[in-house]
């Protein structure tokens, strides 16, 4: 343990992103193109997503909850349907379901060891309105995606990935966001990759792909690339849709952090390896996950308190000495906007809710500021 009286270095943040002089250069020459709609850096960066997690069809659009709200709507779920959601989320997985008129349907997760989605509780929470399930692969973590697939299989469900924190998350070399139907990814700045704002829908269905290729655009036939381009010379509106479309701008930056990812990843890994170390034998905080295998994005580093720790005050004092801590996440189903939900209790998910605690884990991060954190750790309790 290092001294408790030593000085306080440079705030250590919860997360930071990695731009740099070549996310610069690209996107000067998309400035200097004269070209920053949709157009070929889209089309490219779409290309390269799908080769890197081994889909067919990848499709830009402003940010995750976009693709979350398009791929629900792809799948014809709307007014009467029911979506089993976590409540161990960010809101946006929820919301989503809201927008299609659906209602969602708060399932548990697993326990402390696993705060995924529960399988045993997706099924308890079927009915005959029950159209789909959406897994939010909590921290990078996979979730049971066999047995959930099984359910959906017997029940006629789609299954929708909530793979905001899960880029770079392979399984027996199968990565997260390609085993549902659809897989929805982020790319916003705490993302492991980032363009700001930002998101990615994958699918191996063309037909459903090109439904969401519409749905984006105003529901039109063509864009304004198209016509540029003299592949087409006039459009038609045939669906109600979106202006969720992406730009070359942000596709031009998407491009170099995808290059950057698993190099990104892999001090993620290391980061995480020493937390773990560090952690392993420390009382009154457990470490989710503990076997895991595969290989995972990291993109949190979560732990849980004891009950009697005032996690309040740890986190007061921890920033105290210049560490930024957060909590992910509030439950969804105690938020203001969706209690009139009335979805019961869900035993595990408040309790951890209660005891859940996120350390600082990005890649501008050294294995020395993972010992300060975890020393601050220490005095604070």
């Amino acid at each position: 343990m290092s001294d408790p009286n030593a000085r306080v270095p440079q705030r250590i943040i919860l997360s930071d992103v990695t731009l740099d002089h070549q996310e610069e250069a690209a996107l000067l020459r998309v400035l200097r193109s004269g070209w920053v709609s949709a157009g070929e850096q889209v089309r490219a960066f779409e290309e390269e997503f799908a080769s890197y997690v081994g889909v067919d069809r990848a499709l830009a659009v402003t940010n995750c909850t976009a693709a979350l709200h398009l791929a629900l709507l792809a799948l014809n779920i709307g007014d009467g349907d029911e979506v089993i959601v976590p409540s161990l989320t960010f809101v946006a997985t929820v919301n989503a379901v809201r927008y299609t008129g659906a209602r969602p349907v708060f399932a548990d997760i697993s326990g402390i060891d696993d705060l995924n989605i529960s399988p045993k509780s997706i099924e308890k929470r079927i009915t005959p309105r029950t159209r789909a399930v959406i897994v939010m692969h909590y921290g990078g973590f996979p979730c049971d995606m066999p047995a959930i697939l099984g359910i959906a299989r017997e029940h006629g469900l789609y299954a929708v990935e909530d793979a905001a924190h899960a880029l770079g998350t392979r399984l027996e070399g199968r990565h997260m966001g390609t085993i549902g139907h659809v897989g929805c990814f982020s790319f916003y700045a705490n993302k492991n990759m980032t363009t700001a704002e930002g998101g990615m829908l994958i699918t191996h269905d063309p037909e459903l792909a090109m439904c969401v290729e519409r749905l984006r655009s105003h529901g039109m036939t063509s864009l304004s690339w198209d016509r540029y381009q003299g592949h087409a010379f006039r459009y038609d509106v045939v669906a109600l849709g979106y202006n969720y479309r992406f730009d070359e701008l942000r596709a031009s930056i998407g491009r170099v952090q995808l290059e950057k990812l698993d190099a990104n990843n892999r001090i993620r890994a290391s980061l995480y390896e020493r937390y773990l170390a560090r952690l392993a034998d420390l009382p009154r905080v457990a470490v989710p996950f503990p076997s895991v295998g595969g290989r995972l994005s990291h993109h949190l580093c979560a732990v849980v308190l004891d009950p009697g720790v005032d996690r309040d005050s740890v986190m007061r004092g921890m920033l105290g000495r210049g560490v930024q801590t957060s909590v992910h996440y509030p439950p969804v189903h105690e938020m203001s906007v969706h209690l009139d939900l009335d979805c019961g209790p869900l035993p595990i998910t408040e309790e951890v809710a209660r005891r859940q605690l996120t350390l600082p884990l990005h890649p501008r991060m050294s294995l020395q500021d993972v010992d300060y954190v975890v020393d601050s750790l220490i005095q604070c309790l």
